[in-house]
Order: C-alpha cells, then structure tokens, then sequence
C-alpha cells in the first residue's frame, strides 16, 4: 500500500567488459572532478565530425485489449516519419547556442564550447517498420471522446525485448524507433508511469538504441508536442550513452553514468519538488528529465523550446548539460540545460545523506513530536470514516505507539503482515514493531478498540510478493492470519497485495467466474475467515489503480486483477480504498483522460465503483455499482494536499464541484453514504502536524448521518 519507491538500488559490479555490452556508437571519456563520464561521439579535443549510421524505426502496436469492428486497435508511427525526418532531430536549425546543425550536434557543441570544428552528426537513416502485439495486460489505450484522439500507455520493458527481436545487431549504427501517442511504465508495473521512453544499450542484441513517442493529434491532456518525447530520450542517450535500461535490481548495479546525487529544482511542481533525483542522468524509472514539471503518475510534461522551421513548429526537450550535474570546468560550457539556456537556470543541488527519524544514533528520544494538537473527536458517528495506516516498521524508538494516534483515526490499518519467506507458501508473519512492548502493543489496540475504534491487520505492502497458487496451501494462509488475528485482537484484515503478487493469467476473461488459481484460492481462504470468526468479522481491498479502475480500459494481467476478488467477496466486504496515487492516466465514464492528484481524477475514479462499469469495455461485463457506504478514496499525504483532498471528498458526497472541475457526476447530488477517505500514512500526517486528519477528519464527521 505504501507509494511506489523511486530510488536508486547500488550493488555489485562485475567488470564492465565482462558484464555489458558496449554499444553500437562512438563514445569518449571525459573527467570532471573526481568523476569520469562517457558521451557519444569523439573527444572535442581531438576536433572534426563524426557521423553516425542511424535507423529510424516506426513501430506500429496492435492491442488486444482494444478492438475497433472486431480487430485490435493499431497505433501506427509510419504517418509521422515525414515529420520525424524534417524536424531538428536530423535537419539542420539555427540554435541559440550550438550553431546550425542538428539537436543532438548543438547540444554537444553547447557542453563543450571550446571545441573547434567538431561535430557530431547523425547519418541520413534507413527507415524501417516494426508491428508490435501488445498483449492483454502489457498496456491498454485510451481516447477522448471529446476529440476522437487516443493515447497508449504501454509496458516498456516488454516493448524493448519485443523490437529487438525483429532487430539484430546494427554494428555501428544508433537506433531510432519510435511508437505514436504512447507513454511508457517501467518495471512490468503500470502504477510506475509514466516516461516518454528510454534509451541506452539493448542487452540481448548489444545495439545503442532511442526509444520513444512521436505526438500528433493527441489528446489535450497530453501537453507536450510532436518530437519533444524524441529529443528528451535522444538528449539523455547523448549524456548517458552506455544506460542499460533492462539491468536493474538488487545486487545489480546499472552501468551508465553515475553523477552526484541531484535533487528535483524548484521550478518541479509541488509535492515533487526538493526530492532526490537519483544518481543517473535522468530520474529512476521514468527517465524525466530535471526540467520535467509533471507530478508523479502523470503523463510527461514541461516547457518545450519552439523551433520554428520550413513554415512548422517542432517542440523540443530542454534537457540537461553535462555541468548542470556536475559543476562548470576548464572545457565545459557555462550553460546548464539546453536549447534553453534559462531552463535551469542554476545548477544541480546535492540530495542530503539519508538518515532515519527517531531511534539509536539520531540524535532523538523518539519520534517527532507534533507542535500543534490533535483535533479532538466531538459527536456520535456519522457513518463516515476516516481510515489511515500506522506504519509500525521503522527503527526502534521512531515509532508511534498506536494510543497516541490522533482521534480522528475511526479506522486503524496496521501495516504490515508480510509473507513469511522461510515458512511454505501463504504462510503470513507479524512481529511487534521493534522498540514496541508486545503485551503494551496488544494493550494499545484494546484500548482503541475500547473507543470504538477498528484496528485490522493489513497484509502484504509494496514490494512484498504473494502467491497462493496451489489450493492445498490455502490452509497456510488461513491459520497463520486466523493466529495473526486471534494473537493480537485485530477487528480484521486487509488486502494490499500488490503487482505482480495477484495477475490475471490469460483466458481467464470473466471476472464473474475467476480462473486464475491464486485469485480463486485467495477468495476461498477470505471466506474461510469470515466464517471462522463470525458477521463482525471485517475484510477490506485496499488496490492499486491498476487493480481496479485499470480493469475498465483493459482486463487481464495486472489490469482490473482486484474485480474478482470484490465481486466474489461483495456480501461480506467492509470496505474498499483504492489508492488514487499508485495509478496510471485513466478513463473515467464520461469517456475522458484524467491524470493522478486532481479533484476530476479523484470523483471519476471512485464514480466507476459507484456507478459501475463496462470491464475492458465489454458491455456483456457489466461490474456492478458497489454499495458507497463500503467506497473510500486513498490518498498519499506526500502527494496532495488537505484543500484537494476536501474538494474532493465535499464533490463525492455532496456533489458540489469546486470550481474548474471537468468531471461531472452521474449522480448530480453526490453519493452521501459514500464512507470516506484513507491515507498512508497515520506517521506522516502527524509528523506535519496533523494537516490531514485535523481538516480532512472533523469534514467527514460532520456531514449528516447517514446510517
């Protein structure tokens, strides 16, 4: 349940020629400081110009999870080759800084302004066409109704691997392709979007390679243009040429360029600015750029550099330069990004060292204390909740005891209990927080409880995998959580088995009659459970966006893998919180785009639970509405704000729409009985000094009774 952790992972090296492959480009060394890093081309010291043999490959995707008259849904990049072939990226434009020549060329002559005579060229390229299947639960499209445009948002990792296995090795030769109207997510995890590409070394066919999207006739939400997605993955390939974007992982470590650790500028939105970048050339996962302004899960987005040529405008990325990362130099140009000299303006700041809250060596005596109260609870219950995770599992002494969580708290999801690695699979684990008293921690929930208050059990977490494949292990499950739960006297327990732990496995297309043996097995167990300890017995969803709303667009895999699990549980189910932050761009009813982190995103989400919903768009899979008084909205305190949290929570119930909001309700008087919202998490809401639960709590308990 906890977000999607964008970090980088360090590890163990094997020598480089041992480990990867090199590439197909020219590349050179050049020191800065106490680091060395690799560029495309030949040392500017050495002058003259290099040209590189290049393929442009459009890639057409077929989807299966679309069809348009009974066949899959194309999205052709042929049509914009044309376009691709007179922009900057291979004809020549009078840049600012750089000269007359190509982007990629002007951007090296811009970080190296003392070069004479240099250049860095790409070749007139061999165009060649790629058709792609993706398959269910590999990505899905959405179109606007509005405009008749679509967009795709499509696994990239399984994208890679599938073009270069219709392309061998291009010795000496860079790679272009490109795909029409798509964005990418990394990690075979859709709730890890969104990116415009990628780019680096293809570790099966060793070819140097640019991945990314052409954009013409998009939807509006999409705010970037034409070849911008090109430029960016094409900007970060010239800085990072020896990327490999497909080694990853723990004990793995990437090779590429390594730069000090650089935090996001200010000029990022907030909730995302003053974050740590990464090490690499471009942000983990996404690969954005330090210019890039999008909020987290949001289509790419920032302020293009126009280039007005041939009675056209092409978009271009301002991205980067060299010392921008690593600070000005003897050779080095002064500007830190370009064409945009003024997009960053400064350069990077260093991310601080890590350190934890609270416990041995911090220097604190505990956890932080707030500086302002706790909102205290005044009145009966409404029938509105508000929900939150304590997260129990930090170091000794920077936990919060469970009793001194705010009032507001009317449910208590401690988080977590995870998979036991070392025990037969289903078997479940939970160990008392460290620093906690067990019979003090047992004491504490009672005494919540005692308030009348819930306290469950939430099982599993992000980065946590689950599997209960094999139906004789189903008992595992059942008697470690029915101990779990007896133990310490929790009311329930919650779901947040994340991608990939619960996938649906092709065929299996009726969520009415569940094939997929995990799915099948896991529902079995959740009624064992409620019938082993009783009606007030209390089971909660807690899924990702891909998990449940995913599954209107598109049905397999991980797309709409909870619908199963919520439909056959539907008469015994207390509650279910979809988390509105790990989630990809998705259609809401009306039959338009909306993006994590606003209001609209917020009411068309939880409307398809509301209202029900077309599973994959098949009127014949029909979900239907869920009763409001077991719907709730999830929210990230990191990743909003109080004020579009209550817009959102007022719209939903009342159905009075702040002003700007696009999405408009089926239901025009709001759904009353709808019961609240969640947040992850209880510590870090009160670490800000309550700033959720003192306005988001006293707003939902004083809205009028509605059970």
């Amino acid at each position: 349940m906890r977000s999607k952790s964008i970090c980088l992972l360090f590890l163990l090296v094997l020598p480089l020629h041992f480990a990867h492959a090199q590439g197909t480009v020219p590349t050179f060394q050049y020191a800065v400081g106490q680091g060395s890093y690799t560029l495309v081309g030949r040392d500017p010291a050495q002058g003259g110009t290099t040209t590189i043999p290049t393929v442009l490959v459009s890639v057409s995707l077929s989807f299966d999870a679309k069809k348009t008259a009974g066949k899959p849904f194309i999205m052709d990049a042929a049509p914009d080759v044309p376009r691709v072939l007179r922009s900057p990226v291979f004809s020549k434009f009078a840049f600012p800084s750089g000269g007359t020549t190509q982007y990629a060329d002007a951007m090296l002559r811009t970080t190296f302004p003392k070069a004479d005579r240099w250049h860095t060229l790409l070749g007139k390229p061999e165009v060649k066409a790629v058709r792609i299947t993706v398959p269910v639960g590999y990505g899905y499209v959405l179109t606007s109704k509005k405009t008749g445009g679509s967009f795709a948002v499509v696994d990239v990792e399984f994208l890679q691997k599938e073009l270069f296995k219709q392309l061998p090795k291009q010795e000496g030769k860079l790679v272009i392709a490109m795909t029409h109207n798509t964005t990418y997510y990394a990690d075979g995890d859709a709730t890890v979007c969104c990116s415009w590409g990628t780019h680096g070394v293809d570790s099966a066919t060793e070819n140097s390679f640019v991945l990314g999207s052409y954009l013409h006739a998009a939807p509006t939400v999409v705010e970037d243009g034409d070849v911008q997605p090109l430029t960016q993955q094409l900007g970060e390939f010239i800085n990072d040429p020896s990327h490999h974007p497909l080694i990853h992982g723990r004990n793995v470590k990437a090779p590429g360029n390594s730069f000090p650790g650089w935090m996001r500028p200010a000029s990022m939105r907030p909730g995302d600015q003053g974050g740590c970048g990464g090490t690499g050339v471009a942000s983990t996962y996404f690969l954005l750029e330090p210019t890039n302004t999008n909020p987290k899960n949001n289509i790419p987005a920032s302020r293009a550099f126009a280039a007005e040529m041939r009675g056209a405008t092409y978009h271009l990325q301002n991205v980067a330069l060299l010392p921008w990362y690593t600070g000005t130099s003897e050779g080095l140009g002064s500007a830190y990004s370009f064409p945009d000299s003024q997009a960053l303006p400064d350069p990077a700041q260093p991310c601080p060292a890590r350190g934890r809250r609270g416990g041995a060596g911090s220097g604190a005596s505990g956890p932080p204390q707030p500086t302002v109260a706790a909102v205290p609870m005044n009145g009966a219950p409404n029938g509105h909740q508000l929900i939150g995770y304590w997260a129990g599992y930090g170091s000794a002494g920077s936990t919060i005891p469970l009793r001194e969580v705010s009032p507001q708290w009317d449910v208590i999801l401690v988080a977590f209990s995870t998979p036991d690695p070392n025990a037969p699979e289903g078997t479940m684990q939970f160990r008392t927080p460290a620093g906690l008293d067990t019979e003090r921690f047992k004491a504490d929930i009672a005494y919540l409880k005692s308030q009348g208050r819930k306290v469950m059990i939430s099982l599993g977490g992000g980065g946590q995998h689950f599997t209960l494949a094999d139906p004789k292990r189903a008992p595992n499950f059942v008697s470690s959580v029915t101990r779990i739960v007896t133990e310490y006297g929790f009311d329930g327990i919650d779901i947040d088995f994340e991608s990939p732990s619960l996938s649906i496995d092709p065929g299996d297309t009726d969520f009415q009659h569940p094939t997929t043996p995990s799915i099948v097995n896991l529902i079995s167990a959740l009624r064992q459970l409620h019938d082993h300890f009783g009606p007030h017995f209390m089971i909660s969803l807690v899924p990702e966006g891909t998990q449940i709303p995913s599954g209107y667009p598109s049905y397999g895999g991980q797309f709409g893998s909870y619908l199963a699990i919520a439909y056959a549980i539907r008469d015994i189910l207390s509650f279910m919180d979809v988390q509105d932050y790990n989630t990809p761009p998705l259609e809401g009813l009306d039959g338009e785009i909306y993006q994590p982190g606003s209001v609209d995103y917020h009411a068309a989400m939880t409307e398809l639970l509301l209202h029900g919903f077309n599973v994959g768009g098949d009127p014949k899979q029909f979900f239907p509405p869920m009763p409001a008084d077991r719907v709730a909205i999830g929210f990230l305190t990191g990743d909003t704000t109080p004020s579009i949290v209550s817009q959102a929570m007022d719209y939903i119930i009342t159905g009075k729409a702040p002003a700007g909001t696009r999405y408009k309700l089926r239901a025009p008087a709001g759904y009353s009985g709808m019961i609240g919202a969640m947040f992850w998490t209880i510590d870090a809401d009160r670490r800000a000094n309550y700033n959720f639960s003192n306005v988001v709590g006293p707003q939902l308990h004083s809205y009028p009774v509605t059970k």
